[in-house]
């Protein structure tokens, strides 16, 4: 099967970081777990401007880099693997953060991984750099068959929700507590449920 998986707050805890980030800067207490909105400027009570240095800092290669991998991340994605998967990144990040993207997946061996780039927020800048992937829009990501998509992002699981012949997992987080999401959609909260799911095609 071919499997897309999330970046962040998927197969790593970017809202955690941004948590104790927003705290550092603008002294916003927000802990991860009362993190009600994926919209972080709302979650945080942020201004344009401190929006905009918070996602600056977070598109940084060195803080990418060291974010912390989801329990059972790492091992899940070496699991699905060994079970003849086919796992494909597909994130909503900026493709300007390819360099921080790799060297993420390199610190944890899961460089051989191919990841697609996607608008999925309507915040593509332009012509990305020769070295830098293009980001595909969503018509163009829809020409692209899954088997299975997890994510955890309301916005982004709605954007799929209408696929055909696709297992979609809601991958649970405090700001997709409330997301119904469409039929046939099923919510995991660990990476071992999941792969206990998907390596094995136990689906319900």
């Amino acid at each position: 099967m071919r499997i897309y998986v999330d970046f962040d707050d998927v197969l790593c805890e970017t809202a955690r970081a941004l948590s104790v980030l927003a705290k550092g800067m603008f002294g916003r207490d927000v802990p991860y777990e009362n993190i009600e909105f994926f919209n972080l400027q709302k979650a945080f009570s942020l201004t344009d401007d401190e929006i905009d240095r918070l996602m600056g800092r977070a598109h940084e290669p060195d803080f990418l880099e060291t974010l912390e991998p989801t329990p059972g991340a790492v091992e899940g994605l070496r699991a699905l693997g060994r079970s003849g998967h086919e796992v494909t990144i597909v994130t909503g990040r900026q493709s300007t953060c390819h360099a921080g993207t790799q060297a993420w997946l390199r610190r944890h061996g899961l460089d051989h991984l191919e990841v697609i780039y996607v608008d999925k927020y309507g915040r593509a800048s332009g012509q990305p750099a020769a070295d830098v992937p293009p980001m595909l829009d969503w018509e163009a990501f829809n020409t692209l068959h899954f088997d299975v998509a997890i994510d955890d992002s309301p916005t982004a699981l709605s954007g799929i929700g209408h696929r055909k012949n696709c297992r979609i997992f809601i991958f649970q987080r405090p700001w997709n507590a409330a997301y119904q999401g469409t039929e046939g959609m099923h919510r995991v909260t660990s990476w071992p449920e999941l792969v206990s799911i998907v390596a094995d095609n136990n689906f319900f």
